[in-house]
């Protein structure tokens, strides 16, 4: 599984690379939900691509952008005052009597300072950094598709939500961020052959256990221990990761586009480092046929798949 990736998050290196059209009244729509609903999330490195507007709309966008940063700030300057105040009488407390409680609360308060300090320093900083482009299930990213013979970037949710299925779809299968190939036909009839996308991707990342990492097997009594690595492709370079996406409409809700990365056996390097899953890159000359599949041909599809680019993917902890 891919449980996050390294994705391009700036509409315009699509622009740039692909020509791409940007829907940006669904970026306006995407934000201006998010103003009035919890749950939304964004990275700061998309929200970044609309720090120098160039028209009204893009001017909405970056003041919903501004609007959402100041509410956020506000609810961590109170929580920052609430722990500090806390810390203050735990302190106060143990300079006279060491208690279980006034240990713990400075423990706790000392932590959440230290956490709401972080968040605020992310909040207020103008240079984007790489860690601001990197995705997980629930998180907003742009992906281009085909529409009308255009190539067009729109804001999606790493999590397809299929059409015509209930919201519960997210809770009861959690792990709709990947498509695995071996069932396209299955789960998946209702996308692979209709819509598909693809999110460019310059490092992934997955929880392997450590133990597998090491190539060796669990000691007597050791605990199994997980960790996370970081693959990027060798040479470096930008993949373009073969996608599904669905636009999936609900009685008293706004529409949600959200997407999911096809996935297949992985190549030795991956499986040697004790993963069993591999996000699949098609290549540069195979992206219009795969942006405007033919239904009726699903072995043309697989036949995409198959030919694939094939990068060594180098590994290492992740920061």
């Amino acid at each position: 599984m891919c449980f996050s990736a390294r994705a391009w998050a700036d509409y315009r290196d699509y622009v740039r690379k692909f020509g791409a059209k940007v829907d940006f009244a669904e970026f306006a729509r995407l934000y201006g939900d998010r103003a009035r609903r919890a749950g939304i999330k964004t990275t700061r490195a998309m929200d970044a691509a609309f720090a120098d507007p160039a028209d009204d709309l893009q001017r909405r966008i970056k003041a919903l952008i501004d609007e959402h940063d100041q509410a956020q700030a506000a609810k961590l300057e109170r929580e920052l005052f609430k722990q500090t105040r806390r810390l203050a009488d735990a302190e106060r407390t143990l300079s006279t009597k060491t208690t279980k409680k006034a240990q713990e609360d400075q423990r706790i308060a000392t932590n959440k300072i230290a956490w709401a300090k972080g968040k605020l320093a992310d909040l207020r900083r103008t240079r984007v950094e790489t860690r601001d482009a990197r995705i997980f299930p629930g998180v907003y990213a742009p992906v281009m598709v085909m529409e009308g013979g255009q190539r067009v970037v729109r804001p999606m949710r790493y999590q397809c939500r299929p059409a015509g299925k209930p919201a519960s779809y997210d809770r009861r299968y959690p792990g709709t961020y990947n498509a695995r190939r071996d069932n396209l036909e299955g789960f998946w009839k209702g996308q692979f052959g209709h819509d598909h996308g693809i999110m460019v991707v310059t490092a992934f990342y997955e929880n392997v256990s450590r133990h597998a990492v090491e190539g060796r097997e669990l000691a007597p009594g050791e605990a199994e221990e997980n960790v996370v690595l970081e693959f990027a492709p060798e040479p470096k370079q930008d993949m373009l990761v073969a996608c599904l996406w669905s636009r999936w409409s609900g009685k008293g809700e706004p529409d949600l586009l959200s997407f999911a990365a096809i996935t297949d056996e992985p190549p030795a390097e991956v499986a040697a480092a004790g993963h069993d899953r591999c996000i699949i890159p098609i290549k540069q000359e195979h992206v219009d046929a795969w942006l405007d599949p033919d239904p009726k041909n699903l072995d043309a599809l697989y036949a995409l798949l198959d030919d694939r680019a094939r990068p060594y993917y180098e590994h290492r902890m992740a920061a």
